[in-house]
């Protein structure tokens, strides 16, 4: 019998060693860099091979552990805490880590954060819904004037979203949604400064901050191509949209209450300094990919590069070999991004119209004090954040059975578009203020499945380009919620009633459904791009 010795790590449970049966430890050629690197002393092991031919390990003062022959169809919890070891050889199946593994996982860490950027996108965003209706009393505006005021934030949205999906595919999502984040929380910082120069001023300010928040998404979705397996995307876009939401129910309660401690430009300023704070701890705390992480655990960085195995690869860094355009005719000319493209109109024009109109609705429908106008407009945001995680959840749980990547994405984006279809003509025979903000939640909670359809489809069939893809889509959708939220205004003022607005929107989520239904795929789509 042939022996030696060396020193190793072992690993966090010495139990594991202590075992008195043998334990079975995948890749014993690999035990020594990957297994025991989660100890910071070591002890001295006796290697020997035993009379069958199996590997031994001996720890002075220890039993002996066994190195048995696994089969190559494996299966292997890769963990964050180091619950089991080694890496599985080509071809090996990966179990889902559990709830408490993924839920304290570095890059839970990481979509956290971006669900905070979301909510501080949107709060400062919504402020302006709230403010509208003592500037408007203050100023004499219209409701088709207000529109065009509340309006404006989409101007600069309209001009971003493809160059910075461009910078996006190219710098990533740390560094633009830093940069991003930065200059719209300045531009909310400056508001009041504006508003009390001029109206241009105002409207200006309001464009900057619609210039920088149209990155905001893209980078979201860059981090989490990045970061996540597909079979854990719809959990992660879940969480990330879920800030956004509440970016909207915090915006929408506590700018009434910030507004009548420190005048009506209070919520600006809060909100301006809260989105500084967050830039310095993204910076300090978060990695462009999981590669780049000092934080990251060995076992955690290796589950996310094992999902390549299992056609889950997250999106590489992309080598900077100098600037070149995105290939924007070969992306027009495939239906899955058309499909794409009609979801993401039809889904920012539901909602920036509820979003910028529904506080008025309320005040003007129903004769509701600003404070109760605003919180009957906030509790659908709240609940559309957790059935958010929920249809994300039930997303990823489908294709893990075995469901196809393209009906998950149609089932997600059906329930998402037809049940506030159904939803919004409910609201219209509301005869009471919470009757109406029921009809709205349920509403809103079921456009939120769309959130695991379009949205996750974007990074599905054109990895490569998913920031300019979302960064085209998104220009239909500013395009669509501009003519929306102008629109309910001048129809408001030529019919009085906002009845016929809400069944126009139905209709229209109606009809993308069924565009999205038929034309949408879960499949990656080649744009003959060279390889």
């Amino acid at each position: 019998m042939h022996s030696s010795s060396f020193s190793i790590r072992p690993p966090p449970e010495p139990s594991l060693l202590a075992s008195s049966q043998p334990r079975k430890i995948l890749n014993p050629d690999r035990l020594v860099s990957s297994t025991f690197a989660h100890s910071s002393w070591s002890r001295t092991v006796c290697v020997s091979s035993s009379p069958s031919g199996i590997p031994q390990f001996q720890l002075r003062g220890r039993r002996t552990v066994e190195f048995h022959p696994v089969s190559s169809a494996s299966r292997l919890r890769a963990s964050p805490d180091g619950a089991e070891f080694g890496s599985p050889p080509e071809g090996s199946e990966l179990l889902a880590p559990s709830f408490r593994e993924f839920i304290t996982s570095e890059r839970v860490k990481v979509v956290a954060m971006l669900a905070l950027a979301l909510a501080l996108c949107n709060a400062d965003r919504v402020v302006m819904s709230v403010a509208i209706v003592p500037l408007s009393r203050s100023n004499g505006w219209s409701r088709s004037f207000s529109g065009i005021v509340q309006s404006s934030f989409l101007w600069g949205y309209l001009i971003s979203p493809i160059p910075g999906g461009t910078l996006v595919d190219y710098y990533g999502g740390k560094v633009v949604m830093g940069w991003g984040v930065a200059l719209w929380s300045l531009a909310t910082f400056l508001t009041p400064w504006a508003a009390e120069t001029s109206l241009w001023a105002l409207l200006a300010m309001r464009a900057v901050l619609g210039i920088a928040e149209g990155v905001a998404l893209p980078c979201m979705n860059n981090m989490v191509a990045r970061w996540f397996p597909q079979t854990e995307r719809s959990r992660a876009v879940g969480i990330a949209m879920a800030g956004f939401q509440l970016g909207c129910a915090i915006g929408l309660t506590l700018s009434p209450i910030l507004m009548s401690k420190g005048g009506t430009f209070g919520p600006f300023v809060i909100f301006g300094l809260s989105g500084f704070l967050w830039v310095l701890v993204w910076l300090a705390a978060i990695s462009s990919s999981p590669d780049r992480s000092s934080q990251i655990s060995t076992l955690e960085l290796e589950y996310i590069q094992q999902s390549k195995m299992q056609k889950t690869t997250p999106v590489k860094e992309r080598p900077k070999t100098g600037w070149r355009l995105p290939p924007f005719g070969r992306l027009l000319s495939k239906m899955p991004t058309w499909s794409l493209i009609v979801a993401n109109a039809m889904h920012s024009w539901g909602f920036f119209v509820i979003l910028s109109w529904m506080p008025i609705y309320f005040n003007s429908v129903y004769h509701s004090d600003l404070k109760h106008a605003a919180w009957f407009s906030a509790v659908p945001w709240s609940v559309m954040a957790f059935m958010g995680y929920f249809g994300g959840l039930w997303s990823d749980m489908l294709i893990r059975n075995g469901v196809t990547v393209t009906l998950t994405r149609k089932i997600m984006q059906s329930i998402g578009f037809i049940g506030p279809a159904a939803a919004l003509v409910g609201l219209t025979t509301a005869k009471s203020p919470s009757i109406a903000s029921a009809w709205l939640t349920l509403a809103v909670a079921l456009k939120s499945f769309s959130h695991s359809g379009f949205l996750v489809n974007l990074q599905e069939i054109a990895p490569r380009y998913s920031g300019v893809l979302h960064g085209m889509s998104n220009t239909a959708g500013t395009l669509a919620a501009i003519v929306g939220t102008i629109g309910a205004g001048f129809f408001v003022d030529l019919t009085g009633s906002f009845r016929g607005f809400l069944l126009l929107t139905s209709a229209l989520y109606l009809v993308s459904a069924i565009f999205y239904i038929v034309f949408s795929t879960g499949e990656r789509v080649h744009f003959d791009e060279p390889e």
